[in-house]
């Protein structure tokens, strides 16, 4: 027997094509992100599939992938400000959308069939509040290029915002010829003004302070120096990078110049480059960029060292060119947010550094960036807890550089969380810190779990410092390798360098000589 449901609507569809009145093959969408809890408006990301799962172009919406090679999932991402209006098959179609680190992701159905205007609310859950927790994120290195200016007005108004940035700093560069297309050094103090207030994210400016011998190889290296009054003259240094002048300059001469007016000097990509331990030893450095736009070298093989000689480094990142992916730092901040507050924060070492995880730590009542002081061997009490979207597996508690204690992750909701509670016996200085395990650097071994940008997951918190009866860490083994380090640095600069005399080869191999002898006075068992 013949359906009548079926014969009627077949009916209709002939009355409304006999009338010329088609069914609508396209619906006007708005589509709005809010808090399920709280009903405030987010900003987000978003892609859309059908009923093929094939994803939708959305063009009036900002890729998120904008100035970024194809190829990458990055790509499959738009942003969604508030109250997006958009075209839309008028079909069955799945939403996906997700806003910073700090909800979960919504994959959510709708049918726009028969509708030629509908409205779509996404609501996502915040499984982390950082505002309760006082923790303010930022990328502190940003350069853009090869946009025109409207888009990267564009991309500073919506992608930081969407990535639930509060803090954005966005650095002058030069480059032979190439700076002719590095669209960001462009904006002076007025321009970030204006975006600051028309994107809700606090711009910042700064300047990539550098060296190479060659093009893009190794040379003393690279530094940001952030909350600049003026451009430290040059801004990139030598033949290598500019096809002119010499190698005469160190960067500790630009560091200390900037320092001197109020900047934060913030060392680049993972210490590549020769003196990071020496203006590390020698006091002239605020924080560590760790994976902004390169991973050379693991917290092992750079960074632990740094810290088991007794010095204090705090944690940062950033992305490099474009925000190719979630980096940030978090800086605990009780204070109002300015850029000179946040700085602030970040050079005290209140701060953790992720692409996904989210932390909270505690040693006793000490915060991360704290010294802890203790009494010959005693025993302290470790809060800690990781949170984030992803499985990221595994949380590690770090005493020294060696893995003490494990938590592994646990579903709730939709994300994953560790937990640690426990006491911990700490017999000698030093430091301890909250990681998930390290991202794979290299071919062999376990895969790392990777963000929806497929970047390998990686967080870790600065230190919690620890001295026992007064005394700071040194492992006389790191200093050392430390001191042949820089020996090999400076034979590497003798035979690569280009000078105009020997007095100006001097300048800076001294930075390295200077260093040595700083590491030796304080540590007298040092050998000479």
């Amino acid at each position: 027997m013949r359906n009548p449901g079926v014969a009627c609507a077949a009916v209709m569809l002939a009355v409304l094509v006999a009338s010329g009145n088609k069914p609508s093959e396209t619906c006007r969408t708005t589509l709005q992100i809010v808090d399920a809890e709280s009903g405030e408006h987010l900003a987000g990301i978003i892609q859309i599939r059908n009923q093929n799962g094939e994803r939708l172009p959305l063009p009036e919406l900002f890729k998120r992938g904008t100035g970024l090679q194809d190829g990458f999932p990055i790509h499959e991402w738009s942003v969604l400000p508030s109250n997006v209006v958009v075209d839309l098959p008028a079909q069955q179609l799945t939403v996906d959308v997700l806003s910073g680190l700090e909800t979960e992701r919504l994959s959510q159905p709708i049918d726009l069939t028969g509708k030629s205007d509908e409205e779509v609310r996404l609501p996502l859950v915040r499984f982390f509040r950082r505002k309760e927790n006082r923790q303010v994120s930022g990328n502190t290195h940003l350069h853009l290029m090869k946009l025109s200016r409207d888009d990267c007005d564009r991309y500073l108004r919506e992608i930081p915002r969407s990535d639930d940035l509060d803090v954005l700093f966005l650095s002058y560069l030069e480059r032979v010829t190439a700076d002719r297309e590095y669209t960001s050094n462009h904006y002076n103090a007025g321009d970030l003004a204006e975006l600051t207030l028309q994107s809700g994210v606090l711009l910042g400016n700064g300047e990539e302070h550098r060296h190479n011998f060659a093009g893009f190889g190794q040379g003393y290296g690279h530094v940001m120096l952030l909350n600049i009054e003026q451009l430290v003259q040059p801004v990139s240094i030598g033949p290598g990078i500019m096809k002119t002048g010499t190698d005469g300059i160190p960067l500790t001469r630009g560091i200390q110049q900037a320092r001197d007016h109020g900047a934060t000097a913030i060392w680049c990509h993972n210490v590549f480059g020769l003196e990071a331990e020496s203006n590390w030893i020698l006091g002239r450095l605020d924080a560590m960029n760790i994976y902004d736009g390169g991973r050379r070298a693991g917290f092992k093989e750079r960074f632990y060292p740094l810290l088991n000689i007794g010095l204090k480094v705090p944690f940062s990142t950033g992305t490099d060119w474009f925000m190719y992916d979630f980096s940030r730092v978090y800086v605990e901040l009780e204070k109002p947010l300015t850029v000179d507050n946040w700085l602030d924060g970040l050079s005290a070492g209140r701060s953790y550094i992720t692409n996904g995880p989210l932390f909270r730590f505690k040693v006793n009542e000490a915060a991360i960036g704290d010294t802890l002081d203790l009494a010959g061997t005693d025993a302290v009490s470790v809060s800690g807890q990781v949170e984030g979207r992803i499985d990221f597996e595994q949380a590690e508690i770090v005493l020294n550089g060696r893995v003490v204690a494990t938590a592994a992750t646990r579903k709730v909701g939709e994300h994953f969380r560790a937990e640690f509670q426990q006491t911990i016996t700490v017999d000698e200085p030093g430091w301890i810190a909250l990681r998930i395990p390290p991202p794979n650097l290299r071919d062999a071994g376990p895969k790392t779990p990777t963000n929806e940008f497929g970047r390998s997951l990686y967080g870790h918190t600065s230190p919690v410092y620890l001295t026992v009866d007064g005394e700071s860490a040194f492992n006389s083994r790191s200093a050392r390798a430390m001191l042949e380090q820089m020996r090999q640095a400076q034979v590497a600069i003798s035979e690569q360098g280009k000078f105009e005399s020997s007095q100006t080869k001097a300048r800076v191999l001294d930075v390295y000589a200077d260093a040595a002898a700083k590491l030796r006075k304080d540590h007298v068992a040092l050998p000479e």
